[in-house]
């Protein structure tokens, strides 16, 4: 039985659908067939990061309507072997997503890949209600800002009372925080909220802190999930999480202020 997860924010531009290319290629890369589907009609990005937006001939909204198939719409990963995209359309409005239709396709999904990921919009309209709908389990992005985290929250209540896991009084979806674009030296100097400001907001389990970082900016220029950067602190960060997710233990990094050593200080660095 695949396991349904979305990844969803309160506010716009917090890094969701980085994080959902980042976690979705991290479980393939674990063997376990993965599809990554992205519910923002109109706007479609998660084509960009992935680096598959020329190969992107049927969409989500073709597959619903019964204009091509899963199999004509599907983008097998290039570099991540167990990892499929299904993109979005950025010709419709997100009134071409029905439950019927969302419904159907995970459920034909479901017979073929163990994990599939919801990239969804930001905020609380039909689109993002359509990608919670049938989670078996959340990732809730944010930063470390006020505004970002109270929206969040708005999104806890909503994952609380309109899946349909709380429709037919099941378990309740798996909560997860990620808190991304973490920077210390300005949480040290009160300019942003630290992890332990943001958790007793959200009261939820913390997934893993991603540490704002150029990587993330040049992954996602260059069309490539930033996990599959093992050498930046953002690659790392989110290998780690993936590895949380999938219940490995993994101690938190990148929460402190970085020292500079001798030679760099001298050098200016």
């Amino acid at each position: 039985m695949a396991k349904i997860i979305v990844v969803t924010s309160g506010k716009g531009g917090v890094g969701k659908t980085t994080s959902s290319a980042a976690i979705g290629t991290g479980i393939a890369l674990k063997g376990h067939k993965t599809v990554i589907i992205d519910f923002d009609v109109g706007l479609r990005n998660l084509d960009l990061i992935m680096g598959c937006e020329r190969r992107v001939v049927y969409d989500f909204v073709n597959v619903i309507n019964k204009e091509a198939t899963l199999s004509q719409a599907l983008i097998k990963d290039k570099r991540t072997k167990n990892l499929f995209i299904l993109p979005a359309s950025q010709t419709r409005d997100k009134d071409a997503l029905t439950i019927e239709g969302v419904q159907e396709v995970l459920e034909e999904l479901a017979k073929e890949f163990e994990y599939i990921i919801c990239d969804s919009p930001a905020g609380i309209e039909k689109g993002a209600q359509m990608a919670l709908y049938f989670a078996d389990a959340a990732i809730v992005v944010t930063n470390p800002e006020v505004s970002s985290v109270r929206d969040s929250d708005r999104i806890l209540g909503i994952l609380q009372s309109k899946s349909r896991r709380a429709e037919e009084g099941k378990e309740p979806i798996e909560e997860h925080l990620l808190l991304t674009r973490y920077h210390p030296g300005r949480v040290a100097l009160g300019e942003m909220l630290s992890v332990s400001d943001v958790e007793d907001i959200l009261a939820i389990p913390l997934l893993g802190v991603i540490p704002e970082s150029e990587a993330v900016l040049k992954a996602s220029n260059q069309g490539t999930p930033v996990i599959l950067d093992t050498i930046s602190e953002a690659g790392m960060a989110y290998g780690d999480a993936v590895d949380r997710l999938m219940g490995e233990e993994r101690p938190l990094r990148f929460l402190e202020v970085q020292k500079k050593g001798f030679i760099k200080r001298l050098l200016g660095g």
